[in-house]
């Protein structure tokens, strides 16, 4: 790269830093008034490693979410940035207050021990840097990994280490951790890749029956009619070069009076003399008879429409709820099936006004535009899931600093989240690539129409388990909608799953490690 192509790369970089950093600084400001000075130390230290975690979400979960859009074609890094920006940032505010709960409270047992208020920020700074180091290393070696995987082992072992340190005769150190929950969670780990795989396998080998592949059969049958056309007029040619002079002035004048009436739109075809526009009249009207956008008037306006009404139910019935808008069950599915069928005009409108352009050129266009609303529908899903792997345990952490005391729930400030979703989008800038170009490029090639399905089928499992709160890996549903996409195409990269499977298993026992030995140190710091 030139030095004048790095410039202008410098000064963006240079950008989201003092953008990282001023965020980062006016948070210290707030939450130092906020935990009303207690712990100045840990508070600082807390927020450095929430933030370091945040920033390796953006770079990883993040990336793995808009990979099947930039390597689709659909979004460049930039764009997806805006997006990312945007709707991941909305999903963590609006919708993420479930999840967050799990996270926070929901692993660690409060009452099985008579814990001290910091034993409790000790466990979760250690797993938060643990999860963070390790999100750090898979995302420089381009292997999208679960950051919920990461944040649970972390909290599962430095909780551990706690419960060996404190427990007595009279209990377990095995208490301190409610395995029923991990237990669940870990159930929803296992099949949430399966549904995702499952519902996109689905969903695109339907779309590729009876739109990809019928696309091309109607080209591949009008490329055949044109070429017969040009051997057509060909053969003319030297028919009529092999014609007596006088044949030939009869044959010109017959095609003169033909041509003047072959293209007026209500000609009749008996009104044709010459043999020439009587054939070539054959030929085009089994030209116009070939439905070439038939599947970009049917199946298109309405797969965009289901997609636009699951969106849109994630939002009414999930992601708007703490609005209180007050609407109730019948109000959300009339407004539903309305912006359905909003969407299916406006597609079938943008679908008739391509009616000139190359069926697959009009086809990749269509679906482009279809990505980008799922693509904000799985960022605003994404937000609600997995922003809470950074900001359930740092609310803990904020809560007992503030009270010096252990509540099961603590509020989120909105400034926190605010400040982990700048630099979640600024690890997306700086460290994203390679993660993008493994589940973008790596795992499947992908085409709109297949990234279309790849997000919709994630994001409505990821959704579903928002619902639920259950903290769910998005990781592992992307990359088994990816992987279903490639079973149906039969270009799935199974060598390339084979250090991601390895890095799903390493995981949570590394992230445990690893906070074992951060808890550890801050425990004897502190």
């Amino acid at each position: 790269m030139s030095p004048n192509q790095n410039a202008p790369m410098r000064k963006i970089n240079a950008a989201f830093i003092v953008l990282l950093l001023g965020m980062v600084g006016y948070f210290v400001f707030w939450g130092l008034g906020y935990t009303q000075y207690n712990h100045v130390a840990l508070f600082l230290l807390a927020t450095l490693f929430g933030v370091f975690m945040a920033f390796n979400i953006g770079g990883n979960d993040v990336a793995n979410s808009f990979g099947t859009s930039v390597g689709a074609g659909t979004l460049t890094v930039p764009q997806a940035l805006l997006i990312a920006a945007v709707f991941e940032v909305s999903g963590a505010v609006i919708a993420g207050g479930e999840v967050t709960a799990t996270i926070r409270n929901g692993i660690v047992q409060l009452d099985s021990m008579p814990l001290q208020p910091l034993d409790l920020v000790f466990i979760m700074m250690s797993a938060l840097l643990a999860a963070a180091l390790w999100l750090l290393f898979a995302t420089k070696k381009g292997l999208p990994v679960s950051t919920t995987h990461a944040i649970i082992g972390g909290i599962v072992g430095s909780s551990l280490t706690l419960g060996f340190i404190i427990a007595d005769g009279g209990s377990s150190p095995w208490s301190l951790v409610k395995w029923e929950k991990i237990g669940t969670i870990a159930v929803s780990w296992v099949l949430s890749p399966l549904l995702g795989g499952a519902v996109s396998y689905a969903l695109f080998y339907l779309i590729k029956r009876n739109v990809l592949e019928y696309n091309a059969r109607m080209e591949e049958q009008i490329k055949a009619v044109k070429a017969e056309k040009k051997a057509y007029k060909e053969q003319h040619r030297l028919r009529f070069e092999s014609l007596d002079e006088a044949e030939q002035i009869q044959a010109t004048s017959a095609m003169a009076r033909d041509a003047q009436i072959y293209g007026s739109p209500d000609f009749d075809y008996t009104e044709l003399e010459s043999n020439y526009y009587k054939g070539l009249y054959e030929i085009d009207r089994r030209k116009s008879s070939i439905q070439v956008f038939r599947a970009l008037y049917t199946w298109v306006p309405t797969i965009s429409a289901v997609g636009g009404m699951v969106i849109a139910t994630m939002l009414l019935f999930k992601g708007l709820d703490n609005l209180h808008l007050n609407m109730s069950n019948l109000t959300r599915s009339f407004v539903i099936l309305m912006l359905g069928a909003g969407i299916w005009s406006a597609t079938f409108l943008y679908a008739k006004n391509l009616k000139r352009k190359d069926v697959a050129k009009s086809t990749f266009l269509i679906f482009s535009w279809m990505q980008v609303l799922t693509a904000s529908g799985f960022a605003f899903s994404h937000g609600a899931n997995d922003i809470a792997n950074a900001i359930g345990p740092f609310a803990a952490i904020m809560d007992v600093l503030r009270t010096n005391d252990i509540n099961a729930n603590a509020a989120v400030p909105p400034v926190a989240m605010l400040t982990f979703g700048v630099a979640l989008i600024v690890g997306l800038w700086f460290i994203g690539k390679e993660v993008i170009q493994t589940v973008g490029k790596d795992l499947a090639a992908l085409h709109p129409a297949s990234g279309f399905v790849a997000e919709l089928s994630a994001a409505s499992v990821v959704m579903g388990a928002s619902v639920l709160g259950l903290p769910v890996s998005s990781t592992h549903i992307l990359v088994g909608a990816v992987l279903g996409i490639g079973l149906v195409n039969r270009n799935a990269n199974w060598k390339m799953m084979k250090p991601i499977g390895l890095a799903w298993v390493i995981t949570l026992p590394a992230a445990a490690f690893l906070s074992v030995v951060n808890f550890l140190i801050l425990r004897a710091v502190f």
